[in-house]
Order: C-alpha cells, then sequence, then structure tokens
C-alpha cells in the first residue's frame, strides 16, 4: 500500500505542477490536460460538459484546467444549505468550492488530500475565489482526521480507486458520516477482472486502472461498511484503443485488450448511512 501511495502522490504532484496528467490527463479520461484559454473553451475541452458554465461561473479556469478527475460529483449529490460536505482526495479543490457555494454561508465543505502541492493549489484557489466556507485538510482517505458522525455528504472524483485499502477508506466513509448521511461519488470500475499484469503495473494504478474495483465488489464493499440503497451507475465507457489508454495498457497484447473491451467505465456511485 505504502508503495502505491507513493507512486501516486508523485504523480499528482507532477500533475499540478504542469496542469496535466492525473487519472485524466494521464490516460484515463479526456478531462484534463491543456484547456483553453476562456471559461467557456476550459468547460468544453476539459470537463466535456460535465460542469455547466453557472457552475463554475467566477472561478479562476486554471482551477477547471486542474480538474482531474471522471466525473462531477456535486451534480450527483444533492446537497442543501447549512450541510457540511467532505471531498476525499479533494485535489485542486474544484468541488469543494462548488460545495462550499451550494450548501452557503451557514454549511461547510471540506476537502482531504495528501499532496502538498494539491493542497497549496487548492488553498490558492480558494483565496482566489473569495470563498470562506471551504477548508482544506492534509491526510490520508483511509484516515480522515474529521470526528465521527459529523459529516452530511461524502463526495469524491475517481480518488477512492487510486487507495490500495479501499475497505478502510469505506469504513472511514461511513465513520465520520452523520446518521442518514450519504455517499455520491464519482469513480472508475469495471465489468472484467483486469490481468494481473496491469492489476500490478504502478503507471496503471496512478491512471485509474489497476485499482478499480468490479461494480459488484464495490457493492459489496460498500454494504460491508455498513452503507444501504447502494447504487452504481455507468456515466461513460473507455475506448481502449485510444492513444491515452493505450499508454496504460501497454503490458497488453492486441487480443487482450479486446477481450477488455466495454469493461473500463466511470460511474456515479451512491448509498446511505442508516438513521439509527
Amino acid at each position: 500500500m505504502e508503495d502505491i501511495r507513493e507512486v501516486v502522490k508523485q504523480k499528482y504532484s507532477e500533475a499540478i505542477a504542469s496542469k496535466t496528467g492525473g487519472c485524466c490527463g494521464g490516460g484515463i479520461t479526456e478531462i484534463g490536460g491543456c484547456c483553453g484559454d476562456t471559461l467557456s473553451n476550459a468547460t468544453s475541452l476539459i470537463t466535456q460538459g460535465l460542469y455547466s458554465i453557472n457552475d463554475i461561473e467566477g472561478l479562476d479556469p486554471d482551477l477547471i484546467a486542474t480538474s482531474f478527475g471522471c466525473g462531477n460529483p456535486t451534480a450527483l449529490a444533492e446537497l442543501n444549505p447549512g450541510e457540511v460536505v467532505l471531498d476525499l482526495g479533494s485535489g485542486a479543490g474544484l468541488d469543494v468550492l462548488l460545495s462550499a457555494k451550494r450548501v452557503g454561508p451557514n454549511g461547510k465543505a471540506y476537502g482531504l488530500d495528501m499532496t502538498d502541492e494539491m493542497l497549496a493549489a487548492a488553498q490558492s484557489n480558494q483565496q482566489k475565489s473569495g470563498i470562506t466556507n471551504a477548508e482544506f485538510l492534509k491526510g490520508h482517505i483511509e484516515e480522515i482526521p474529521l470526528p465521527d458522525n459529523s459529516v452530511d455528504v461524502i463526495i469524491s472524483n475517481c480518488v477512492i480507486n487510486l487507495s490500495g485499502d479501499k475497505d478502510k477508506v469505506l469504513k472511514e466513509a461511513f465513520r465520520v458520516l452523520k446518521p442518514g448521511g450519504r455517499f455520491a461519488v464519482s469513480d472508475i470500475v469495471l465489468r472484467k477482472h483486469l490481468p494481473e499484469k496491469v492489476q500490478h503495473d504502478m503507471l496503471a494504478w496512478a491512471g485509474c486502472v489497476a485499482g478499480a474495483l468490479l461494480d459488484r465488489e464495490y457493492q459489496d464493499k460498500l454494504t460491508a461498511a455498513g452503507f444501504e440503497n447502494v447504487e452504481i451507475e455507468t456515466t461513460r465507457e473507455y475506448d481502449l484503443t485510444d492513444e491515452k489508454m493505450q499508454t496504460l495498457l501497454l503490458s497488453l497484447s492486441q487480443a487482450e485488450k479486446e477481450q477488455l473491451k466495454d469493461s473500463i467505465v466511470s460511474a456515479f456511485i451512491r448509498a446511505k448511512k442508516h438513521l439509527k
């Protein structure tokens, strides 16, 4: 797990420095990488419609350029004024700042990240935005530095798949959620098992492929952690012939890639903590 964590940390430190890479610029999605020099261009090229102009109005285009996620969890989660939101693996802070706007001045949005460079970028982006009801914490998603029953909603954008101990992540998420709290994340999931040589490939880990769970495994792990009403909704299928995907699957033959066709997807994953 430590090896995986260090590779991921290095990859995302480099990604934020160059404004490319991550799961997205590194190959798993078309979000991330080079953006246009206007807000409209940034929206279309980086997020492919996942974030509307109304969502990101008033935010620095550079912040949009450093969103390395695979979805828009703020569109997935119903956020209400006064609620407390936690973003696991908050990166440069886009989803945290969007959440802070939606919960209003009486609410709070936390971002948790392990990478110093990401945290520095997030804090800078917060200052530029003028949003005051957000806070960025340093730590690991397997050890959330918040008390039990303190959060209304947990979001995450293509990060849980990067953890080497997903059971611990989901148990921690359950712990910090209030009774009735909601889990609403975007993540990469699989429809078929990946060959072992891909599962052990550190580049494929950092690219959000090797560590992804089968959809039914994700559901089982959420249930084992205590969650109920688990739903997994596919939002995008990835083309394994895409040039960026090819860089993450170099160890596979063409026949093996054909067998994996339609097997790597991004999805919205929802669940709830019981009220008792």
